[in-house]
């Protein structure tokens, strides 16, 4: 065989230089053959961040799990909360739903469901109380009914009275429908949502609470044995701010024996307002469940709130600034066992509690300092502003209401010229338009204060649009009613002088004998610097009426010592306090109205709408407050001259 080998292939091929010949290529192949390099060692920072990684996944899947598990657990306790008895499903609907973004009212109903007797049965509501809250002022209105005044009583499917009685009466006779139409009728106004409550489950949210912080005016004490003098509910509560527990807070409550009335409304209005402070500031998240259970059990809500609904009522409660919980009061008669008011008194504290005003106290607190209040210069008065108002969001009478809402307000309001209908061009607006003529000196500053009034709306110039121009004679402004505007203003009327007390000399003496002769023997017994009161109201003596000691030393928090001193005046049942404690932070001091330097020491103010209700100074480590009676019965300047006739006694030795 021969064999012909080609240079370069085969043995006859150059060598490689290493002495062995080249082989020819091998076969072309798709697969190539390689060797995996070998793994890279993991270093500790890595092996830690793969930890950490799958922690924050097993933390964020519990997370989601329990606010998923919360989600159900909040939307099956408010729909617990939902009318389920035939008494209040009934009344739930002669109820107005509330227009989203629009203050909402609740009437609240407390009764006391006795053994065998269905609520709304047999019964009478022993508190009666409307509260309003507006997103827009960012306000919380309280008016109270007193249970003994009497008037025309309707039930739900009755279109005249069925007769006159005391407001509480229309709870036994027609259920919470009939206090509900009662209501209705008395003041003119729709509630949103019916809030009844037991007083069985009011002791339970207390107690599920730890008690609430209050302040205790007076010493109250009765002891039920069979005689005349003694037939009423027990009592046993000492002077002072304390925490009291469900059964005490209800005897505070409803206690009306030996004073008013007025005075029992006085104290579940401080009550409502103690229940805000300290859940405000010292709410336990670990006692929801068994609060939320409590209320649950005992509580019914008329109106279909929504879950969404019941969370934003609650944050906006709780989120409220100092004083702008307003309390307001019917200006009524009181004889033995009943109460008499007017139409116009009771459509007067109605007003006010529809329009609250929260820099009311603003005005009363320069008033009684005697300072002039500043005021914004620059925007016309509203009797100097011309104001168009055009139905823009097809309600028929939208603008009409609108008009006649701010002639009461002062404007001068002006309509279309030759006989046209006050409907805007366009009738699909969602906010109110403010526009304004921007040729007019003032008219956007005017536009701007108009706004206020109309929120939410949009401030603009006058657009050029003939089919607008020919509905405006000439206006500084042209208002365009929109779809939230609900027939009312969103800002209370201007402050007046009727609001407010006007300025009067303290009615003061200078005595501090009193003071001395019950805060001398205390002064080695408190770890801090105690003060004595060398100015008090003309009238009042320390409180020495039957079975009353008028000065306590207790511990008022583990730690803190307090002493309470009380007076009364004139007219016995009126008692007003001084409070001194170490104590620094307790819930009743955090929610103050103002601040003031008087005669070189710092003072905390505390107003009730225009009167001020507590007025406390710091120093030496301790405050001291000077107390106002339950219904304010002390003019501003006298509590002003009080505390500041508060003077330092030796310190302890």
């Amino acid at each position: 065989m021969k064999t012909t080998l080609k240079r370069g292939v085969g043995r006859g091929a150059h060598l490689n230089g290493n002495g062995h010949a080249v082989f020819p290529p091998g076969t072309v192949s798709s697969v190539t053959r390689y060797e995996q390099p070998p793994p890279r060692r993991r270093s500790r920072i890595g092996l830690a961040g793969r930890i950490v990684l799958v922690v924050f996944l097993v933390l964020l899947s519990l997370a989601l799990a329990v606010a998923g598990g919360a989600y159900l657990w909040f939307h099956k306790e408010v729909a617990a909360v939902q009318a389920h008895s035939v008494d209040v499903k009934r009344a739930q609907k002669l109820l107005t739903v509330a227009s989203p973004g629009a203050p909402a009212i609740a009437l609240v109903l407390g009764y006391d469901a006795r053994r065998g007797v269905e609520a709304g049965g047999g019964s009478r509501s022993d508190t009666i109380m409307m509260i309003r809250a507006d997103p827009r002022t960012h306000t919380i209105s309280l008016l109270s009914f007193p249970r003994d005044l009497v008037v025309p009583i309707y039930c739900s499917d009755s279109a005249e009275p069925i007769t006159d009685d005391k407001i509480n009466s229309a709870y036994d006779r027609c259920g919470a429908s009939g206090t509900l139409e009662t209501i209705k009728h008395l003041t003119g106004l729709d509630p949103n949502y019916l809030i009844t409550v037991n007083f069985h489950g009011f002791k339970q949210i207390v107690d599920d609470l730890h008690g609430v912080w209050l302040f205790v005016d007076r010493r109250y004490y009765n002891k039920n044995v069979g005689t005349a003098a003694t037939d009423y509910a027990n009592i046993n509560l000492q002077p002072g701010y304390q925490r009291l527990t469900g059964g005490a807070a209800l005897e505070f409550v409803r206690f009306r024996h030996t004073d008013s009335d007025f005075v029992r409304l006085a104290r579940q209005q401080e009550f409502v307002r103690a229940l805000k402070e300290q859940l405000s500031q010292h709410f336990d998240i670990l006692d929801l469940p068994k609060l939320v259970s409590a209320i649950t059990s005992n509580v019914e809500v008329g109106g279909h709130p929504s879950d969404s609904t019941v969370l934003s009522y609650a944050l906006f409660a709780l989120r409220l600034q100092g004083g702008h919980i307003i309390q307001d009061t019917i200006n009524a008669q009181s004889t033995y066992s009943e109460v008499t008011a007017p139409q116009s008194a009771i459509d007067q504290a109605v007003q006010q509690f529809v329009t609250p005003d929260p820099s009311v106290s603003k005005l009363a607190n320069a008033t009684a300092l005697g300072k002039t209040l500043k005021t914004k210069h620059g925007a016309p008065a509203p009797k100097n502003t011309t104001v168009t108002v055009l139905n823009g969001n097809a309600v028929p009478g939208s603008a009409n209401e609108a008009s006649g809402l701010l002639a009461q307000r002062g404007y001068f309001t002006v309509l279309p010229p030759h006989g046209q209908q006050a409907n805007a061009p366009t009738q699909n607006y969602f906010h109110s338009q403010v526009l304004y003529n921007a040729k007019v000196a003032g008219a956007k500053l005017a536009a701007i204060q108009l706004q206020k009034l109309m929120a939410p709306a949009d401030v603009k110039p006058i657009p050029d649009d003939p089919a607008l121009r020919a509905l405006d004679p000439g206006s500084m402004i042209v208002l365009i009613t929109g779809n939230t505007f609900h027939n009312s203003l969103t800002a209370p009327a201007p402050i007046t002088s009727a609001l407010v007390p006007a300025r009067t000399p303290a009615a003061v003496r200078f005595d501090s004998q009193p003071g001395h002769e019950y805060l001398d023997p205390l002064v080695k017994k408190v770890p801090f610097k105690l003060e004595v009161p060398t100015v008090i109201e003309e009238s009042s003596e320390p409180d020495t009426l039957p079975g009353d000691v008028p000065v306590r030393l207790y511990t008022i928090d583990k730690g803190y010592k307090a002493v309470t001193l009380v007076y009364h005046t004139g007219g016995l049942n009126e008692f007003w306090d001084i409070e001194e404690t170490n104590w620094p932070d307790p819930p009743i001091l955090g929610d103050k109205s103002f601040q003031h330097d008087l005669n070189g020491r710092e003072f905390q103010e505390y107003w009730n709408g225009p009167h001020l209700h507590m007025i406390v100074l710091n120093a030496n480590g301790a405050s001291y407050w000077v107390v106002n009676t339950l219904q304010d019965d002390l003019s501003n300047t006298t509590m002003i001259a009080i505390a500041k006739g508060l003077k330092p006694m030796g310190a302890r030795k």
